[in-house]
């Protein structure tokens, strides 16, 4: 049995076998995890801030007395998990390490609390960070007061993860010489949640005083030089396509955005060729439209997505990707109703549908949710398609993405 976690918890997992979240060893119980959301205590009363758990879906396999085998998202084998629980979609066990975690940037900086215990000599003054640090003289002056080693533990979790690390290597130079390094995936949290964790990861590295350097002011970028994608979804022979285009040659002629166009039908041809319309095949393709999206947006591009995207959870995925990695997402309702798109049937799906010749066909054997959290919604019934580009291109001078 074999499960590849989410990116928060292989950050989690990390954490597990490296020693860092002790004296946690595994993903955490029901009877754990409610007690900690309840009390902020383990079952067996020691302190703990977070419920510490892994998410497997019910119709997967594994059961209690089984091992599975946690894998990242290339495919390689990091733990084996003894499987103790399994209710409500959770997976409770004890995790054991297959090797060294090779799983995220800076790998030859991710040392575990015991690596660090090997080097060091005296007390360590453990500082945590999740950005610059502003007063490095507080920071010598504090270990030479206590006559400790300095021990940097830069937060690197997310896109943010690099530049922490970045920042601790560039800080390390400006420190005492000795200063220690250790990278360490944990992933953010509420304040005072995310400060407990601090403090426990710090004792795990065996600190025996800890300086949470605080959370760095970032303020995001002007909106005409951060990336967007500006997301089409509506039903086929909607218009979408139709309007999608027109919006990209409408920014073409303005040439002030770098731009990439990704429509439904191409993308099926050229990056899902061979997925099926069943719901697992649709949502993968939605969800490798968003990566690609996700990734043109990351270096401040516009990307225009025309899929269908009848789902309403794998459009909030694709959402989520998005503004991971520092950009917007506009979700653009072409809202035009069944009947008429019926009437248009350019390719002649809807009829074969109504036959029974195209199973799972979106709107007739297989659901749209409507988007209850679209930016703009466009029934495109009657209205010229310049009409409807104007309107998003509106959209996008009134939120700052044009200018």
């Amino acid at each position: 049995m074999e499960w590849t976690p989410g990116e928060r918890e292989l950050a989690d997992l990390e954490l597990l076998v490296s020693g860092a979240f002790a004296p946690l060893t595994g993903f955490m119980g029901t009877a754990d995890a409610v007690s900690v959301e309840e009390t902020g205590r383990l079952a067996d009363g020691t302190p703990w801030p977070d419920a510490i758990t892994l998410e497997v879906p019910d119709d997967h396999p594994v059961a209690v007395g089984q091992e599975l085998t946690l894998r990242d998202p290339e495919g390689a084998a990091l733990a084996t998990l003894a499987v103790t629980e399994r209710s409500h979609g959770l997976v409770a066990g004890p995790v054991t390490s297959l090797g060294a975690s090779e799983h995220g940037p800076f790998a030859r900086l991710r040392l575990t609390p015991a690596q660090i215990k090997e080097q060091a000599t005296g007390p360590l003054l453990a500082v945590t960070m999740r950005g610059p640090l502003d007063d490095l003289d507080e920071i010598t002056a504090t270990a030479r007061e206590l006559d400790a080693t300095v021990l940097l533990l830069p937060l690197a979790y997310g896109e943010r993860g690099p530049a922490v690390v970045r920042a601790a290597l560039k800080a390390r130079d400006r420190l005492p010489a000795g200063t220690l390094l250790a990278a360490v995936p944990l992933a953010p949290r509420e304040p005072e949640i995310d400060l407990e964790l601090r403090e426990h990861i710090a004792t795990a590295y065996g600190a025996e005083d800890h300086i949470a350097a605080p959370e760095p002011v970032t303020l995001p970028g002007p909106p005409h030089r951060r990336g967007v994608v500006v997301f089409f979804t509506g039903l086929s022979g909607s218009g979408k396509s139709t309007v999608a285009r027109g919006l990209r040659d409408a920014l073409l002629e303005d040439g002030t955005r770098a731009l990439s166009y990704l429509d439904g039908d191409e993308v099926r041809r050229l990056l899902s060729s061979g997925l099926t319309f069943s719901k697992q095949d649709r949502d993968l393709n939605i969800r490798r439209i968003g990566f690609v999206a996700s990734e043109v947006a990351r270096h401040g591009g516009l990307a225009i997505c025309a899929p269908i995207a009848p789902y309403a959870a794998t459009r909030a995925e694709v959402r989520h990707m998005v503004e991971a990695v520092g950009a917007d997402f506009l979700l653009i309702h072409i809202s035009t109703p069944l009947e008429e798109c019926e009437r248009r049937d350019r390719k002649g799906l809807y009829a074969k549908a109504r036959a029974g010749l195209i199973p799972e066909f979106t709107g007739i054997s297989d659901p749209y949710e409507e988007p209850e959290d679209a930016d703009l919604s466009i029934d495109t019934t009657g209205v010229p398609v310049g009409h409807a580009v104007d309107s998003v291109l509106a959209l996008l001078r009134s939120g700052g993405w044009l200018r």
